[in-house]
């Protein structure tokens, strides 16, 4: 996420860690929940992958808010910074503080991405060209909870529970709400824009690539049923420190606190509400870091 100064240049807004999980250096807190009813979940397979959202969407598409795609991602709207503060005791999604797209006012406490995926595969394919026709999310969803916790059911086309993944990052965006002029935030205009090109918040979207060693994650999800969604609860799991954590890092090979004319890549800002389309002939730098071809010019 990037912060858009009204003289056009951008910088990137820093990340905090999230509720409960200790000290990290920023990061994303990820949830792996059981279906409430107690029944059997299959953990991810070797090779499982899918995605949730679409990067290109600059509107909101979905219209039924019984099907669990409605609720798939939102941001949260801190006022203030607890855990168990007003602005963070609603149910994700339909709650007071959050919105499907960026929110339009300022966010004291930060704003929280939240990215639910879907929890029903159909028990065949790792993964599709699309990377999500062998999953779906629940359908009868209650809209006044949202999917968190959701208690919705598996078509039958995807008759298989597996875990009800749901990704969180905070965004600390309390010093960066003073830049902005207080008559842009009265006229419900925002300075936020997603790394994409991405203004309105529509286009957030999340990727999954399983990578648990062994049984470890079935292990967890048919043991360790806490809702609390405290680390330390989960005995069946090796817990590293924050200092472990924070150690095992890559060093920034490049200063992202500076102030930049225009958003990494080719992603110029496109408001929509037609989708977002590729910039052809793009000639950006790569964002991977060090990747130079090694062949000797002929």
């Amino acid at each position: 996420m990037y912060f858009k100064h009204t003289n056009g240049s951008y910088i990137r807004v820093p990340q905090i860690p999230n509720h409960i999980v200790g000290s990290p250096n920023g990061g994303m807190t990820v949830y792996y929940i059981q279906h409430p009813d107690g029944g059997k979940v299959t953990a991810f397979p070797k090779g499982f992958r899918m995605i949730t959202g679409d990067p290109s969407y600059r509107k909101y598409v979905y219209t039924n808010e019984r099907e669990g795609e409605y609720w798939s991602t939102s941001f949260r709207c801190w006022q203030t910074t607890g855990p168990y503060d007003y602005s963070n005791s609603h149910a994700i999604g339909p709650g007071p503080f959050d919105s499907v797209h960026l929110p339009n006012r300022k966010c004291p406490g930060g704003i929280r991405t939240n990215m639910f995926f879907p929890a029903c595969w159909d028990g065949v394919n790792l993964d599709t060209p699309n990377h999500k026709s062998h999953v779906a999310f629940y359908e009868n969803v209650n809209p006044a909870y949202g999917l968190f916790l959701s208690n919705g059911t598996c078509p039958s086309t995807h008759p298989v529970h597996i875990p009800a993944l749901f990704f969180e990052t905070v965004w600390d965006t309390k010093e960066l709400n003073n830049l902005w002029p207080e008559e842009n935030w009265e006229k419900g205009e925002q300075p936020y824009v997603l790394s994409m090109g991405d203004p309105t918040g529509y286009g957030h979207h999340g990727d999954y690539v399983f990578g648990w060693e062994g049984d470890a994650l079935q292990r967890a999800m048919d043991k360790c049923t806490s809702i609390r969604g405290r680390p330390t609860d989960c005995t069946e799991l090796t817990i590293q420190t924050d200092e472990e954590m924070n150690a095992c890092a890559q060093l920034p090979k490049v200063d992202e606190t500076i102030v930049i004319d225009a958003l990494p890549g080719c992603n110029p800002i496109q408001q929509g509400p037609e989708p977002a389309t590729l910039v052809p002939g793009c000639t950006a730098v790569s964002t991977t870091i060090g990747l130079m071809s090694t062949a000797t010019p002929l």
